[in-house]
């Protein structure tokens, strides 16, 4: 989950310099990452074994291709070209705390003390971070309706890595994803056509075109093959946590590109980060506090 989120940390500046140059729309964006991704998993299931995939699971990998791949990308990539790159970072605070919310009614996780502290000292940091490079908006508004699609992006992914966690148990990541994004594929085809064959590509800077590259092999293939195995392993809350990585990735980033400084500031969001996701990965699970419990009542008997 640190190497999908550290892409995706990457990923989001390198996103918002493709748009800004107005070399492709942010639904040609999607198409390029789901189309590549798509071709990219086909080619590496030839040099893994072979899985046979029930109708059933096809038929749950179409639901979670929607909101892992077409909801969250899409409604992502089109709050990014609307918001400013500020917004749209602080928005990517609230997945975990989502997912805690959901995994809380839907798995029966406990909501414990040291999980909202975790949370709440990965958040702070996170957002720190995030105002801490307010000049990196490059004078980019913030919007409402970008505001909402980037929310909208951080709960369909919430929804995904809680109610198919048992799902993703079954195959390996690449059978997995590339099912998910073939079904991707096929939906987002009939809407973005027509505007994908209208762009001159052989007009597209050649800076514009590795920067669409990076997006899909790193932000998009790389990221995408390493969420199912955090998925199997973590407990969601968890494995959402490590969203708080993406901030920090963008803000050394930022710093490379000579667009911020390094300050005693960054080092406590950076230490507030990883103390909060080290929290929340001790914080006790289900089964944990069933097995606890039971132990108190056998001391007790």
């Amino acid at each position: 989950m640190i190497g999908a989120n550290m892409m995706w940390g990457l990923m989001s500046p390198v996103a918002k310099m493709v748009l800004i140059s107005s070399a492709v729309t942010p639904l040609v964006l999607t198409d390029l990452r789901i189309w590549g991704a798509t071709l990219l998993f086909w080619i590496a299931s030839l040099f893994t074994k072979q899985e046979h995939v029930t109708h059933s699971d096809l038929t749950k990998l179409f639901f979670a291709s929607l909101l892992g791949i077409i909801f969250n990308q899409g409604s992502f990539l089109f709050g990014v070209g609307l918001t400013s790159p500020i917004d749209a970072s602080i928005i990517t605070t609230s997945t975990p705390i989502i997912t805690m919310v959901i995994a809380a009614f839907y798995l029966k996780e406990p909501v414990t003390g040291k999980k909202v502290l975790g949370i709440f000292l990965g958040a702070s940091g996170a957002l720190l971070l995030v105002m801490s490079g307010q000049h990196m908006a490059n004078g980019n508004s913030s919007n409402i309706w970008g505001d909402l699609l980037c929310l909208l992006a951080q709960l369909s992914f919430s929804l995904y890595i809680v109610l198919f966690k048992g799902l993703i148990s079954r195959y390996s990541p690449v059978t997995l994803m590339k099912w998910m994004f073939t079904y991707a594929s096929i939906c987002i085809i009939p809407f973005s056509y027509n505007e994908f064959i209208a762009i001159d590509w052989t007009a597209v800077d050649t800076d514009i075109l590795l920067g669409i590259a990076l997006v899909v092999f790193g932000g998009t293939f790389i990221s995408y093959l390493l969420v199912p195995i955090g998925q199997r392993i973590l407990r969601p809350t968890v494995a959402t946590m490590y969203n708080y990585v993406q901030p920090v990735v963008a803000s050394i980033m930022a710093i490379y590109w000579g667009l911020d400084t390094f300050d005693l500031l960054k080092v406590l969001a950076v230490i507030l980060v990883f103390w909060g996701v080290f929290m929340v990965t001790q914080s006790r699970s289900r089964a944990q506090m069933e097995a606890y419990r039971k132990e108190k009542e056998n001391t007790g008997k």
